[in-house]
């Protein structure tokens, strides 16, 4: 199988506010490519399929009763959106509204943007703000609340709110982890052997040998730094990224430029053989016949993603937003993530694709960090971050 743009996805270009283009930003999440993959998998779907699992909102706004229902739900995304077009089309004819979708450049692009125009909305739903973007957006308001009906599974990866419970306004829809990646074939074919840890990425073996998306200009690379504050502590972290650089590692703009221009296992003509990339990753680089990935996930580097979608505060059809939200965590969508956005499913019980079943390994304790504590941090660690790697 040819390697998506984003490998995943949130998942390839993520960029942030100032982080990259996937994740998702690399700049390509949704490359041909990807657009070819998402218009594959489904052939004909029943109306049925996207039946409603949500609630209305107690928002007075969300009564459509005194007018016409609208004929258009606008969905505010990043580019790695992306669906079979008979699930789009089961959507449509379900609800009588058309999806029209409007995608920023990536997941922190996309937040700015819903902060820029709080209370005078783009759209009427947002889809692809992370956890490491949440606690921004909440902050500013963009979102209304949403009383969703969540299917088993779910409420695992839901915001906490202030109040130790729940956070209504945003509902997740997929998950997945950010994690250092290896082309195994390179290290066997040098006797080298491969790299496992953080710790091993500073060691001199490896030295010039990693890719890695800048936190400042790329989701992926901002999760990258927030694992490794995570695993050294707020005094830690700054020595780690000095050994990083004294190791030779390379910064790019986003997770397409670190994964398809100098990764090894690219597809082009790479020279680096350690990337950062995702834990989905290694199922499609499984060569076409062939019963063994050509690349591994070291799953002790690994932060956790989360996407999630939400009404926006002053949306005009607020009753399209929710039931898109609805649609998003039925059934069909949940098992169509992996092949189409490569990410996984939050929805319980969702079969994956067998390559997924087999090569995408899930680390079982990937490193997170409180959505509140990165908002009230983010800033500072990036300054600091960018000071470190601009020496």
């Amino acid at each position: 199988m040819p390697l998506p743009a984003r490998l995943h996805p949130t998942h390839a270009t993520r960029t942030s506010p100032s982080r990259t283009s996937p994740s998702r930003t690399s700049p390509t999440r949704t490359s041909p490519t990807r657009r070819l993959l998402a218009g594959l998998l489904l052939a004909c779907l029943p109306l049925t399929a996207c039946s409603l699992v949500g609630t209305s909102s107690d928002d007075p706004s969300s009564d459509t009763s005194s007018g016409p229902r609208p004929t258009t739900v606008k969905l505010v995304t990043h580019e790695s959106f992306a669906l079979p077009d008979e699930l789009i089309a089961a959507f449509e004819s379900r609800t009588g509204m058309m999806l029209d979708v409007q995608a920023a450049a990536d997941a922190g692009t996309l937040t700015n943007k819903l902060v820029l125009t709080q209370g005078s909305p783009a759209g009427d739903v947002a889809f692809g703000v992370d956890n490491t973007f949440a606690s921004r957006a909440l902050d500013a308001g963009v979102f209304a609340p949403f009383k969703a009906d969540l299917p088993d599974g779910v409420a695992q990866f839901a915001l906490p709110s202030t109040d130790g419970g729940t956070d209504n306004r945003l509902v997740p829809i997929d998950n997945g982890n950010v994690c250092v990646n290896i082309d195994t074939g390179w290290f066997a074919s040098r006797g080298i052997p491969e790299p496992a840890t953080f710790d091993d990425l500073v060691k001199k073996p490896y030295k010039n040998l990693t890719v890695i998306p800048g936190a400042a200009t790329s989701s992926p690379g901002m999760a990258f730094l927030l694992a490794t504050i995570a695993k050294y502590g707020e005094d830690g972290w700054p020595d780690y990224w000095r050994k990083l650089m004294d190791n030779g590692v390379k910064l790019t703009s986003g997770w397409s430029d670190a994964y398809f221009v100098d990764f090894t296992q690219g597809g082009g003509t790479g020279k680096r053989p350690i990337v950062l990339s995702y834990d989905s990753s290694p199922a499609f680089t499984v060569p076409k016949g062939g019963d063994a990935s050509t690349t591994a996930a070291l799953l002790d580097t690994c932060f956790q993603q989360v996407e999630y979608a939400g009404v926006l505060a002053g949306a005009a059809n607020p009753e399209g937003a929710e039931e898109f939200i609805d649609f998003m965590l039925s059934e069909e969508v949940q098992a169509a993530l992996p092949d189409s956005m490569y990410v996984f499913p939050v929805r319980s019980g969702v079969p994956l694709p067998s390559d997924w079943a087999k090569y995408a390994v899930q680390p079982t304790a990937p490193a997170t960090i409180d959505p509140q504590t990165i908002a009230e941090n983010r800033d500072a660690w990036l300054r600091e971050w960018t000071d470190i790697t601009t020496r």
